[in-house]
């Protein structure tokens, strides 16, 4: 099984407002930088579209090792808590309905057959592979290409989270 690393970064200006994804994926000598802006979303969401776009970019099962510094996907894939609110019909603890779970749904399917560990990392303490994935959202917000968070729109009007 190929040994893939990953690293990934999110962010939002005003958050939510326009948002940007950063992701460098390394195989031995390879390497991949991948970013992408939406002009309308929150830090959260581009958070998982960064680990998505990782995830999605494997052709085959790898042993897969996901740096994030947010907490919010990490602790949701090492903490059980996705399974959770898969098991209660997309409803947290406090059922109320889980955020942004196109994207999870998403994320769930890209990491399916991966052999996945999660670590995270702590944001802006001079990890180089962290701080250029950082460098890379503002690169992709600043060159202005947005796209619409369609995603964020729908549940902002309560139809994302109501399924």
């Amino acid at each position: 099984m190929k040994e893939v690393v990953v690293y990934t970064d999110g962010g939002a200006r005003g958050n939510p407002g326009p948002g940007g994804y950063g992701v460098v994926v390394t195989f031995g000598k390879y390497r991949k930088e991948m970013k992408g802006a939406f002009d309308h979303t929150t830090n959260n969401r581009m958070e998982l579209m960064a680990a998505i776009s990782a995830l999605e970019l494997l052709r085959e099962p790898c042993k897969v090792l996901l740096h994030s510094d947010s907490k919010y996907v990490i602790d949701s894939m090492t903490k059980g808590w996705l399974q959770g609110w898969k098991k209660r019909g997309w409803k947290k603890s406090d059922k109320k309905p889980v955020l942004n779970r196109d994207l999870w749904e998403r994320l769930d399917r890209a990491a399916e057959g991966q052999q996945m560990t999660w670590k995270w990392v702590k944001g802006h303490a001079g990890n180089e592979l962290n701080e250029r994935c950082d460098e890379l959202v503002h690169e992709a917000i600043d060159e202005g290409n947005l796209l619409v968070d369609q995603g964020y729109l729908d549940q902002q009007k309560g139809e994302a989270g109501l399924f």
